[in-house]
């Protein structure tokens, strides 16, 4: 297998990021004093600080298709503006921090439930609904509640290393996949649209692990349910400017621009009609395993329905919600990790040989197996630090914070431009190059500086499913070494999309 040829449509910049901006929250419970408290010096104040009008920034945005290069947008901002800078978006005002240590002072100054950026339009979706919130879009002592729950099955690597039977399942149906695929093509080899083909193997592998069942994505023939789903689902993705338009667009705007918010319904429906009848169906085998008097065992979702610590609408959100944040997650950087491994076949072979010498060229691989693999872990790491999903994330001040020199009240909303700081001379040198090796420790003393790029967050409010999706990218970049029999680079010309 030609790696170079089924990383051939690898996702865009812009497909990479745009599944949901508002899906994930990163945060950290430790506070340092900030350099102000060792070099006084006057403290301005909002209306001193920076950043474009609010005319131009909506040109940008809705004229000039600012949300399919949110990216740029924000690198273009922090070289005018500087790393800290005021913009206003629809009815929202935003301050933005571009520079690492703002953003870690902000994360470690934070208390145990942060308040993540503005989510109104999912909130307004679920009071309309009446649905419940998930753990992304829970505030409060309510997210501090689910958090509680699912951290016992999520965030322990110990918990989630039982997920890898089934996981390794759905990539050895991969792997039969793309070689069903290459013996469609006329060069035998080629995968085209691998993009499409990831989405559907992470769904697969999320809803393994979230629903405890398949959903044959990987099939020749998809269920119709699941076509259905992958359909929302592909709608909720291709309609991320939708979405974006439709929390900035004010409510009295509505009756006369009223797709966006009908799209964002719609989409939200299928989800969690799809959500609610396999947690539905997985109820039904458990109580019938409870009148034939016979011991029930699984993983999450049995967890949540026999402890009853959840609702059942708080299980039917957060469900829909992690499958959501998942899938995104893990199609989009296995991609790029794709192209970048075809694109740099030095570092391909490296990664070939790490696991050759320790798995050999066909044993599956455990989660126990991970921590000898320091070059998978380190491709991750550069891939996700040059196309992270999301190039920011939202937070909420809690309490008045110096940053940068300047005063930002309680109660104004922050925007960390991960995607800025990831680019980061100073912190990544030759920052524009794939350089995975960056990443390796030298020694136990080594540490590599990590609030410069944090795809997954920092601290209480990281992402709950960090942990399933790294396990599905390793053990899927793991396995495609069998399909390797030969390397080729390909030029920076290569189509993204």
């Amino acid at each position: 297998m030609k790696l170079w040829q089924l990383a051939m449509v690898a996702p865009s910049p812009g497909q990479a990021w745009h599944a949901a901006t508002d899906v994930l929250a990163h945060c950290g419970p430790h506070e340092r004093p900030s350099a102000q408290a060792h070099h006084p010096q006057r403290v301005k104040t909002l209306q001193e600080m920076p950043g474009p009008k609010t005319l131009s920034n909506l040109f940008e945005f809705f004229w000039r298709d600012g949300f399919g290069r949110i990216h740029e947008i924000q690198q273009k901002h922090t070289q005018e503006y500087g790393k800290i800078f005021k913009s206003h978006f629809g009815p929202q005002f935003v301050v933005s921090i571009a520079d690492r240590d703002m953003v870690a002072h902000v994360l470690r100054a934070e208390g145990s439930s942060p308040q993540r950026a503005d989510m109104e339009s999912w909130q307004e979706y679920r009071d309309l609904r009446d649905r419940a919130t998930g753990l992304i879009s829970a505030e409060g002592e309510q997210w501090l509640k689910m958090r509680r729950v699912l951290r016992e099955k999520m965030l322990k690597p110990k918990d989630v290393a039982v997920f890898s039977g089934g996981v390794n399942e759905v990539v050895s149906d991969l792997m039969k996949r793309i070689h069903i695929l290459r013996s469609q093509e006329e060069d035998g080899e080629t995968v085209t649209n691998v993009n499409k083909l990831f989405f559907k193997y992470s769904m697969e592998g999320v809803a393994t692990v979230l629903f405890e069942c398949r959903l044959g994505c990987l099939e020749n023939s998809i269920p119709q349910l699941t076509v259905e789903y992958i359909e929302a689902l592909e709608l909720m993705f291709s309609m991320f400017k939708t979405t974006m338009y439709a929390g900035a667009i004010p409510k009295w705007l509505r009756p006369l621009i009223p797709k966006p918010w009908r799209e964002f319904c719609r989409s939200w429906d299928g989800l969690f009609k799809f959500s609610q009848i396999h947690v539905d169906n997985k109820l039904k085998d458990i109580q019938t395993l409870l009148n034939q008097g016979e011991e029930v065992n699984g993983g999450l979702l049995t967890y949540l329905l026999m402890s009853k610590e959840l609702t059942m609408k708080e299980i039917y959100a957060n469900m829909t919600e992690m499958l959501l944040a998942g899938v995104d997650t893990t199609s989009f950087t296995l991609s790029w990790a794709i192209y970048l491994l075809a694109k740099h076949p030095e570092v391909q072979q490296s990664v070939y040989k790490e696991i050759v010498k320790n798995l050999g060229k066909h044993q599956v691989p455990t989660a126990e197996d991970i921590p000898n693999l320091p070059m998978i872990r380190a491709l991750l790491k550069e891939t996700l630090r040059l196309f992270p999903v999301l190039p920011g994330n939202g937070r909420i001040t809690q309490k008045d914070l110096i940053v940068g020199g300047y005063l930002i009240p309680k109660g104004t909303q922050l925007a960390l431009c991960h995607y800025a700081t990831s680019y980061e001379e100073e912190y990544f040198p030759l920052a524009n190059e794939f350089r995975p090796e960056r990443w390796l420790r030298k020694d136990n003393m080594d540490r590599v500086d990590n609030f410069g790029s944090i795809p997954f967050g920092y601290g209480v409010r990281s992402c709950v499913g960090k942990r399933v999706a790294e396990l599905e990218i390793h053990f899927a970049l793991i396995q495609v070494r069998n399909l390797i029999s030969s390397t080729r680079e390909i030029s920076s010309s290569t189509p993204f999309n």
